[in-house]
């Protein structure tokens, strides 16, 4: 089988510098840092339907079980479920790993959230199709930078984004998606906590402006959402006037006013379910489009612009590293145990202790209990 990867790309992200004096609330001064990604050959129709079945066969024989992000390929999101795995958002897709009872998780996705599947079930091996696969948040929220961000603002209560390293994830007090942050920084808020948040500052300010929270932010963006242009949205929006927009929380906040509903992976895919409309305009990763028109199929879904007279594409709508992850790399770490993830046992104890307390306080949550009453019991360390 061919499993050669011939594409290359340069990937552009910023980085903020941490003895920057907050503007607005914000981290202001970035550079400009350089990255890359692969995007793996695609299989013709014989060697795909060989891989799927050599996939379905290796998930059994190795007792594991394959959890799969919104934003990789159909075909590993369709795999996931036809085998008893799951297709989700980073932390759920921990979650269920944990939970499941296979020995060996294979993440489809990006780095964190491979590491992130380890912190929660170090007892288990975690394997994914490309160690290499990263994120922009995850690479321009390092950890020193971060930390000396941190230490210079010692009053606050240290609150990030799932898309960060373990390493940053130890470092903080609470661990958010975007799913629950609204809901823990208002109850961090409502019982005085001011907030130091990291690292996706289109993300931040939503909530800020959602919960009248004091934070102070650092300032890295998704490559992805913060190229969503609200000047190309608008003019969309005139050429489909009964179309509902759907906006990630991630993209800037011109970008957030034009919609109809804001909301994380599981929410848009909520609102795209239920809301009385046959046509939507949707601003997260084009990943996201093998669910939604699966899940609806009576309704027409089309891609927020990225690019046009203000802006060049860079993205495209669609994140490079996830884009990584493909079929013959799957099998072929299924078959031989590459690419494992490892986390140091002390570093993942420590990492593990935000994570805990946003799995108790959204449990509270679902459970109609008072989670902001967990704040001052578990709450900064």
């Amino acid at each position: 089988m061919n499993t050669v990867s011939n594409t290359v790309m340069d990937v552009e992200y910023e980085q903020p510098q941490p003895d920057a004096v907050p503007v607005g609330g914000v981290c202001a001064t970035k550079a400009t840092k350089h990255a890359w990604a692969r995007v793996p050959v695609e299989p013709g129709p014989i060697e795909r339907t060989a891989l799927k079945d050599k996939i379905r066969r290796l998930l059994k024989e190795r007792k594991a079980v394959m959890v799969s992000h919104y934003y990789v390929h159909p075909d590993l999101q369709d795999l996931a479920e036809e085998t008893g795995g799951i297709v989700s958002d980073s932390l759920e897709m921990a979650r269920f790993g944990r939970d499941h009872p296979a020995t060996t998780l294979l993440v489809s996705g990006v780095r964190f959230m491979g590491e992130t599947s380890k912190i929660l079930s170090p007892e288990k091996r975690v394997l994914m199709p490309d160690l290499d696969a990263t994120c922009s948040l995850d690479l321009g929220c390092p950890i020193d930078e971060f930390s000396a961000f941190c230490d210079a603002h010692p009053d606050r209560t240290v609150v990030v984004y799932a898309n960060t390293s373990a390493a940053v994830k130890a470092r903080s007090d609470w661990l958010v998606t975007s799913s629950c942050a609204v809901d823990i920084v208002r109850a961090l808020k409502d019982r005085g906590h001011k907030i130091l948040w990291a690292p996706d500052r289109h993300l931040g300010a939503y909530v800020q402006r959602e919960t009248g929270a004091d934070m102070v932010m650092w300032g890295g963006s998704c490559i992805v959402h913060d190229e969503f242009k609200a000047f190309e949205l608008a003019a969309l929006k005139k050429e489909h006037p009964k179309a509902k927009v759907l906006v990630h929380p991630e993209s800037p906040a011109d970008v957030v006013a034009l919609a109809d509903a804001v909301g994380s992976t599981s929410g848009i895919l909520k609102a795209a379910h239920e809301m009385d409309a046959k046509e939507f305009i949707v601003a997260t990763d084009k990943g996201m489009m093998h669910k939604l028109r699966t899940l609806n199929p009576g309704k027409v879904f089309l891609e927020a612009p990225t690019a046009g007279n203000s802006a060049t594409c860079k993205s495209c709508a669609h994140c490079p590293w996830m884009a990584m992850n493909g079929l013959a790399d799957v099998a072929r770490v299924l078959e031989t145990g590459a690419n494992e993830v490892h986390v140091d046992p002390a570093l993942g104890l420590r990492a593990r202790l935000p994570i805990d307390r946003m799995l108790a306080f959204t449990s509270a949550l679902k459970g109609g209990r008072d989670a902001g009453s967990l704040v001052p019991l578990i709450g900064a360390a």
